[in-house]
């Protein structure tokens, strides 16, 4: 059997806010929902890749940095200067403020959580 990544689903209290959230930083589109008529809402990370956002308006969120998913980018201090210009808290892997942390393979990471407290890491592992 082989497999490959399809999506990333969260269940997100507010699902207008999280779509807000996800196209401000990230810069994604939203997508038709092709698999139901419900309100559950899909943006696009790639041609084939999505993340898909499930309204659950009672959701509690409990989770540490350790659950997190990670997007990479090639324009790594350039996202990082626009997560600052938005000014959205981010920090190492040990929680340092507003710090990068490089790995011992030398890929530099940060992470910073969406409106619903979900951990995002973004680093330059290209």
């Amino acid at each position: 059997m082989t497999f490959k990544h399809d999506h990333i689903a969260l269940s997100v209290k507010d699902v207008n806010a999280s779509v807000n959230f996800y196209q401000r930083i990230f810069d994604l589109k939203e997508v038709k929902n092709t698999a139901s008529t419900s309100k559950t809402r899909w943006l696009a990370l790639t041609d084939q890749k999505q993340i898909h956002l499930i309204p659950r308006p009672e959701l509690e969120v409990k989770t540490n940095k350790a659950v997190h998913f990670a997007l990479a980018t090639p324009n790594f201090d350039a996202f990082v200067k626009y997560l600052q210009s938005l000014d959205i808290y981010y920090s190492d892997w040990r929680d340092t403020p507003k710090k990068d942390y490089v790995r011992d393979d030398g890929v530099k990471q940060i992470y910073f959580q969406d409106p619903d407290g979900y951990w995002i890491e973004v680093n330059n592992a290209e």
